[in-house]
């Protein structure tokens, strides 16, 4: 069954112009494959501390994020390794840095 999703490149763009405006800094670290890529999040945190998120859907395809680190903020160090063992198995994800003390994601979807 084929279904019509937005370009990830494009969800990627709209998403960080939102960022943009509500003033929050982000960066994108790499980029994956422009149409069907998954997206993973660092949200940088105080002291050194980040939380990781990957893009992911629901039973009922809804898109969400998974807690790499389950729901524990992690040292920069442990997430950069994960992100450099994740692009080499997917060449094709995207990796989005945002600054965020309190560690919110600016993007839709529950954390599972």
């Amino acid at each position: 069954m084929s279904e019509d999703r937005i370009p990830t490149e494009l969800w990627v763009t709209a998403h960080l112009r939102q960022c943009t405006t509500r003033g929050i800094n982000h960066y994108v670290v790499h980029k994956g494959a422009p149409a069907a890529g998954t997206v993973m999040v660092k949200i940088l945190m105080a002291d050194k501390l980040c939380k990781l998120l990957n893009q992911s859907r629901d039973m009922d395809g809804n898109m969400g994020w998974m807690d790499m680190f389950d729901g524990e903020p992690a040292d920069e160090r442990k997430a950069d390794e994960y992100i450099t063992r994740s692009i080499k198995r997917d060449p094709d994800i995207w990796i989005i840095e945002i600054e965020d003390k309190a560690g919110n994601n600016p993007f839709e979807g529950k954390i599972f």
